[in-house]
């Protein structure tokens, strides 16, 4: 099977690609290389069932010319660091609003048998109640977590009136190789230089899943296209942020200390996952820990 990969040479994307290459499948790898890097996909490069397109999710000829020949798709292209999607809404709404229709446009037009669509939990925003079902309401607090709200219900729209079989799957907070600028490659940087680790507020309760328990996600969800309602992918365990510094100090044996700094604005302070239909409809259980593959990744750092 054919399958196309957006967002192919970043952090979850190559895992993605990690994978389906070693299964033997056939691979359209789509990115712009904005924030992806070509090393993740080193291992790669003289495979013959491989095709890289250096392309753009905002250009719809070059998204219908990669979809050509497909039967699947794994879309998680985006403008993805929360942060950075506030300061450039701009980007932020084309990329990941617009460069999904393009997306799904494609998929109509080929048939693609089943596209998964990478959604988060900051489509939630701050919570009502802990841990979060996949019912309560979208209030997202940021610009990031709106594009991702319109992204879904684009997706919505075309399963209902256009018969595209999409599966959204709203991940948490994913940590593990080839991840960067986020809180844990930041700080495990920041620890092992003995240089004090940024806080911002410290209040945070968050919810941290390992990359290879989202592979196994996406994996499983394609296969099941039938499944119309999202579904959380997370630990649906609350890590507190400062249990997390704690860690990695303690594994990095770092002599840094916590600067403490005022809260974003645009961040949630508290967020658990409810995971019942990822168990129940992915066959994917929970970890017994959150934070349970930090030295492996620790050993994995220079990947």
């Amino acid at each position: 099977m054919k399958t196309l990969i957006t967002g192919a040479a970043g952090f979850i994307g190559s895992h993605l690609v990690d994978f389906l290459a070693d299964r033997g499948d056939e691979l359209v790898l789509f990115d712009n290389l904005s924030h992806g890097r070509m090393e993740n996909l080193t291992r790669h490069r003289q495979n013959p069932r491989i095709e890289f397109i250096l392309g753009d999710l905002r250009n719809e000829d070059q998204v219908i010319l990669a979809m050509r020949g497909c039967e699947m798709v794994f879309h998680l292209g985006a403008q993805s660091n929360v942060v950075n999607a506030t300061r450039d809404l701009d980007t932020t709404f084309y990329t990941n609003v617009v460069g999904t229709y393009h997306v799904l446009k494609a998929a109509h037009r080929q048939h693609i048998k089943c596209m998964v669509f990478s959604s988060s939990r900051e489509v939630y925003g701050e919570p009502r109640h802990l841990p979060v079902d996949e019912d309560q309401p979208l209030l997202t607090t940021n610009a990031y977590g709106a594009s991702k709200i319109s992204a879904e219900m684009y997706c919505r729209i075309f399963r209902k009136d256009y018969g595209l079989p999409v599966v959204i799957l709203r991940l948490t907070n994913v940590y593990g190789p080839r991840d960067r600028d986020r809180v844990i490659p930041i700080w495990i940087k920041q620890a092992r230089a003995c240089r004090p680790l940024p806080v911002f507020g410290g209040q945070q309760v968050l919810d941290f899943i390992w990359i290879e328990q989202v592979i196994q996600a996406l994996i499983s969800s394609s296969n099941h296209p039938e499944l119309e309602e999202p579904i959380n992918v997370g630990s649906g365990i609350s890590t507190p942020i400062l249990e997390l510094a704690r860690e990695i100090l303690d594994l990095t044996n770092s002599t840094s200390e916590l600067s403490l700094l005022p809260p974003r604005d645009s961040s949630v302070l508290r967020f658990v996952a409810r995971v019942d239909r990822m168990r129940d409809q992915l066959g994917i259980h929970p970890p017994s820990g959150a934070l349970e593959h930090l030295p492996d990744l620790l050993k994995r750092w220079d990947e």
